[in-house]
């Protein structure tokens, strides 16, 4: 095999490669494009509300509400 013979075997090899690669590359987005869930907000997992801890509402009590009645109140638990 000449170097003529062995620079077209490289060319095929490459191009053979790129057109892989290409191919590849629109299967996966085909892929992708098809497994997402439909409509806008499927993807979000939500969980249940945690449930407040026992005796809560006498350690809130003393707090001052707000000019439209809301309350905050932070308390710590382990």
């Amino acid at each position: 095999m000449g170097v003529t013979g062995r620079r077209r075997l490289w060319r095929r090899t490459l191009l053979l490669w790129a057109a892989l690669v290409v191919v590849a590359g629109g299967l996966t987005l085909w892929l992708q494009d098809s497994a997402e869930p439909p409509g806008p907000y499927g993807w979000e997992e939500s969980s249940p509300t945690p449930s407040l801890p026992e005796g809560w509402e006498s350690a809130c009590a003393g707090a001052t509400p707000d000019e439209k009645g809301r309350t905050l109140c932070f308390f710590r638990t382990r």
